[in-house]
């Protein structure tokens, strides 16, 4: 039976996840291409599949009506939004994800880009390049404010990778842990309270209809001047035309964004130096990719051995 893998990264570090489900009957295609599937691609290769690895590529109800045979998704990373989950219940698809894997390597970028932005490393390591030495004047994460947006999973452990800064935590949670937030001494309060006290705003949510553009004109013309913004959650959290203008008239002092609205990102963000871009690469840490692979894999077949395939 075929296993489609779709996500073009898949594989690549670890044969283990390969020979797992060769040995349980398996036949494993990867992605030929590389990159992002294009529709026609996906669907030439989808048709005959019985199970699907997904990465952050599209799902639609039209392509899941192009793969009569598949019974179940399962997708290499936490969100659900690249997938139609309505279309998939419908058609009695499976879907499966790995919501704990990438957490620590998240969090971990999360708080190396806020201290890239705070002591400004990429400006300075650009000047250098240039042969040009100067000592950029930065700022301490230290004795700050952080707001965390998101206070699931990946904002927990931000919130403890960022204990020895001894920052004040003020967080906006729809679904709060309350015990957790009295034992942490975290300050809840709705959203515009926390980026108007907010010194680094850092988003951990999941992408929706309720979270897409949490983060517009308003909201940014909320928070501090000397404020900096980070996401390495959802492309589409952030509205990325409202956060340029923010940049170019000086609301906020910077921003480093590691999901897009549309990726690869070619946009007018890249002409700030006061902004670091990565590439969605918030699980690019090989412990975490090893991690990941196998429990997708162990997600697929657990869920196809109950159907019986």
């Amino acid at each position: 039976m075929k296993i489609l893998i779709s996500s073009a990264s898949f594989g690549k570090i670890n044969r283990d996840p390969m020979e797992i489900l060769e040995q349980n009957g398996y036949k494993p295609v990867l992605n030929p291409y590389g990159r992002k599937l294009e529709f026609e691609e996906f669907e030439g290769l989808i048709k005959d599949a019985v199970g699907l690895i997904a990465g952050t590529e599209k799902i639609t109800a039209d392509l899941l009506k192009k793969a009569p045979k598949l019974k179940v998704i399962s997708r290499y990373g936490v969100g659900l939004d690249n997938i139609d989950l309505e279309a998939a219940k419908k058609l009695g698809v499976i879907v499966r994800s790995t919501p704990e894997a990438p957490s620590q390597a998240v969090a971990e970028l999360t708080l190396a880009l806020m201290l890239n932005l705070c002591r400004r490393v990429n400006e300075a390591d650009r000047n250098l390049r240039k042969n040009n030495w100067s000592q950029l004047m930065g700022k301490l994460l230290y004795d700050k404010t952080l707001g965390i947006i998101g206070l699931g999973r990946i904002g927990k452990k931000v919130v403890k990778l960022l204990q020895p800064f001894e920052m004040k935590v003020y967080a906006y949670e729809p679904y709060p842990d309350h015990d957790y937030i009295s034992l942490n001494k975290i300050t809840l309060a709705p959203l515009d309270e926390v980026l108007s006290h907010s010194d680094v705003v850092s988003l951990h949510l999941p992408l929706s209809d309720k979270t897409i553009h949490i983060i517009g004109k308003k909201e940014l013309s909320l928070m501090k001047k000397e404020a900096i913004i980070i996401n390495t959650s959802r492309g589409g959290l952030i509205d990325e035309g409202a956060l340029v203008e923010a940049l170019r008239n000086g609301l906020i002092n910077g921003a480093a964004i590691d999901t897009f609205e549309k990726e690869p990102y070619k946009g007018p963000l890249t002409e700030f130096d006061n902004v670091v871009l990565t590439s969605h690469m918030g699980s690019s840490a090989v412990e975490t990719r090893k991690q990941m692979e196998l429990e997708t894999v162990n997600n697929l077949i657990n869920a196809l051995k109950e159907l019986g395939l």
